[in-house]
């Protein structure tokens, strides 16, 4: 069976992962951000710190700190075990070890967890397919390991809503990766691609430097103006 996870679980990834995963330059971090599915990764507090504007979307921000951090514990030994299971089915390069990804997430989660419960208003409980910002509220739009990651758990529809509604509230959208958890292309891509060149976007996968997932070092990129 391979790689597997039951449900979308609290899994935060740093600063500098966005930034490879998404191909970011400094004019991209200078832009107005919206980051959809974060979840407690520390992207939001550090480029905050650095200045930029961010907000973070993810209904996990119905809960408190308090929750969230149980929740991360709750689920914590469960990744690394089917992690530890399935090692074939990631790059160690960067990450060199299952020990070193587990002290990587942890270390990105408790940046959020710190940056959480002092500024609550760049972290909006808010999910997909409905969002709650006005149209063209932003210039760039990020989804990270939620979007043709999860292709077992939500159906075409929801992934062609989705994108769509990414679509409406930001100039640009970047969704990464392009693969689910079998390492293969997500079967709703082609299907989203094809919808939205009917409707006159422009979109093109291009490849990132950064590859963890086996396969998974691939954005989509769309411009909606």
């Amino acid at each position: 069976m391979g790689f597997m996870l039951e449900k979308v679980v609290p899994w935060g990834r740093s600063f500098e992962e966005y930034c490879a995963m998404f191909a970011l330059t400094q004019n991209d971090l200078a832009k107005r951000i919206l980051g959809v599915g974060d979840g407690p990764a520390s992207f939001n507090a550090e480029l905050t710190r650095r200045g930029g504007k961010v907000v973070s979307a993810d209904p996990l921000y119905q809960f408190s700190a308090e929750e969230i951090k149980r929740r991360i514990e709750d689920t914590y030994d469960k990744v690394i075990s089917e992690v530890e299971k399935n090692q074939e089915a990631f790059v160690w390069k960067n990450i060199k070890s299952v020990e070193d990804l587990g002290n990587i997430r942890m270390a990105a989660m408790e940046k959020f967890l710190a940056d959480y419960p002092n500024e609550n208003e760049r972290y909006q409980n808010a999910k997909l397919p409905n969002l709650p910002f006005a149209d063209k509220s932003f210039e760039l739009a990020l989804c990270s390991h939620f979007l043709f990651l999860y292709s077992p758990h939500h159906d075409f529809e929801f992934h062609l809503e989705s994108v769509a509604e990414l679509c409406r509230v930001a100039h640009e959208v970047r969704i990464f990766p392009l693969v689910a958890f079998s390492n293969a292309r997500s079967h709703h891509l082609d299907g989203v691609l094809h919808a939205l060149q009917e409707s006159s976007f422009h979109c093109k996968i291009e490849p990132v430097a950064y590859e963890f997932q086996k396969g998974g070092n691939e954005m989509l990129r769309i411009q909606t103006v």
